[in-house]
């Protein structure tokens, strides 16, 4: 079994902790952790447990090395020594980081460039499913027109953007977010933070949409252009729709059970909410782009806010993932067919083209359908909302023709419990159209390859 260095000092490395000798040794012992940890984050194998004591005392040694680089993180950094410590003396059972999560307040200390170091017990969304340990090392991205923006109409107090410095295998993934729910705790707390990494939103967005723009001849606008040649000017973009869209998920006219409660229900009213938030982001750097009253960076970043919508809506998340109950999948679908069908989007020659003039009040319209739609709900049983939530998607992309569901409320059991109705509902409830499976078999490789990518990719 590989041996670990144990580092017992080290000066700070507030410049550039990603490539000190402590990072690396908790990069090492956190790497030989989680090959003994099972799902749930426990070390069941007594006889594993003498190795995972030697990989949590480096860890522990390499994170107090680092902690003079983090001094906005004190608290946090102490909680986790100590939780490491308990962890340890509890034989490595199901792991408990609630006193450290408790302590790691990222949403205090919003100032740009401003590093962290992150540790825990955790799984990663689109990453692994396991609560390993993991590390990674963030620097927080907060432009002055973000601040701007935040502290007048768009407050969103939890939101903290980030961008990559260094992370263990549970990012190596198409992970892009780093939420406290995913620690393991022994309760759930008030949550009160969530992150998500522009740089690989920015990183893999400029990739997938330079290739797809080329495979489908689309001529692309000057300033779309310069979104796709420039990661930082994409990162502080992606800062921007991460900002509203994120606020929105618990704002308007909202059904009874919102989508942030996670109950189980058919998945094309996840594609809905995600959607909904995606548009409201649309129109309102819309708003923001017209407001003469404005900084000049501020609207032209609303006026790329546009473009990044549309391009990773139809591009990227039309056919990334599997096609089992892919709801960002079917928000893709949907945006790119209402923009065909109301005619600012054409497939011409085999050329693809974009009405930009057009572009906004079109979209903005399928917007207010969905708020339409949301709005109704507090009127409707549920079962009738899903109903009514089906029909606004079947009016514009086409069923599978297998589905039960496409036959209509007489073909389904509506006096049984909720579940029969989710449970009815095909994995692949609308596949993809013809000119999706095209563009499928031709940007696989390119969408593969954004795993683990990030803003010093290219």
């Amino acid at each position: 079994m590989t041996s670990i260095t144990t580092v017992h000092t080290e000066a700070p490395f507030a410049d550039a902790p990603e490539r000190s000798q402590a990072w690396e040794q908790l990069k090492a012992a956190a790497a030989l952790l989680q090959t003994l940890q099972i799902k749930d984050g426990s070390v069941p194998d007594p006889a594993d447990r003498p190795a995972a004591a030697e990989s949590v005392g480096a860890i522990v040694a390499a994170v107090e090395a680092l902690s003079p680089s983090f001094p906005h993180d004190v608290e946090y950094l102490t909680a986790l020594v100590q939780d490491f410590h308990a962890w340890r003396a509890a034989d490595f059972g199901v792991p408990d980081f609630l006193s450290s999560l408790l302590q790691f307040q990222p949403q205090q200390h919003r100032i740009d460039g401003l590093k962290h170091l992150v540790v825990f017990p955790m799984y990663t969304q689109n990453g692994s499913t396991s609560r390993l340990v993991e590390a990674v090392l963030i620097e927080v991205l907060w432009p002055e027109f973000i601040a701007d923006l935040e502290a007048g109409d768009y407050s969103n107090t939890l939101f903290v953007p980030i961008r990559f410095l260094d992370f263990t295998a549970g990012y190596e993934t198409n992970s892009a977010v780093l939420f406290p729910e995913t620690v393991a705790v022994s309760r759930t707390p008030h949550f009160t933070w969530g992150a998500i990494f522009a740089d690989r939103e920015a990183a893999r967005f400029r990739r997938v949409v330079t290739a797809a723009a080329e495979i489908t001849k689309l001529e692309l606008p000057a300033e779309a252009t310069g979104l796709l040649d420039d990661q930082q000017l994409a990162e502080r973009t992606f800062v921007m729709w991460d900002l509203i869209h994120d606020r929105t998920h618990m704002r308007g006219d909202l059904p009874f059970d919102p989508f942030m409660i996670k109950q189980r229900m058919p998945y094309f009213l996840y594609s809905l909410e995600e959607l909904r938030c995606d548009l409201t982001a649309f129109r309102e750097s819309v708003k923001i782009a017209r407001d003469e009253s404005v900084s000049d960076e501020t609207r032209h970043h609303a006026r790329l806010v546009q473009y990044a919508v549309i391009f990773d809506r139809i591009f990227r998340f039309s056919i990334t993932g599997s096609r089992v109950r892919n709801y960002d999948g079917l928000g893709g679908q949907l945006l790119f067919a209402w923009m065909h069908q109301h005619h600012v989007l054409h497939w011409t020659d085999s050329r693809l083209s974009i009405d930009w003039a057009e572009v906004p009040d079109v979209v903005i319209a399928l917007g207010e359908r969905i708020e339409q739609l949301y709005w109704r709900s507090i009127d409707r049983p549920k079962t009738a909302h899903w109903l009514a939530a089906y029909q606004l998607v079947t009016e514009t992309v086409t069923p599978h023709p297998a589905s039960v569901w496409a036959k209509g409320p007489d073909a389904l059991d509506l006096t049984g419990p909720p579940r029969g109705l989710t449970d009815a509902v095909l994995d692949d409830e609308f596949p993809l159209s013809m000119f999706f499976e095209a563009l499928d078999r031709k940007m696989k490789a390119v969408i593969e390859s954004t795993a683990g990518i990030t803003g010093t990719a290219e």
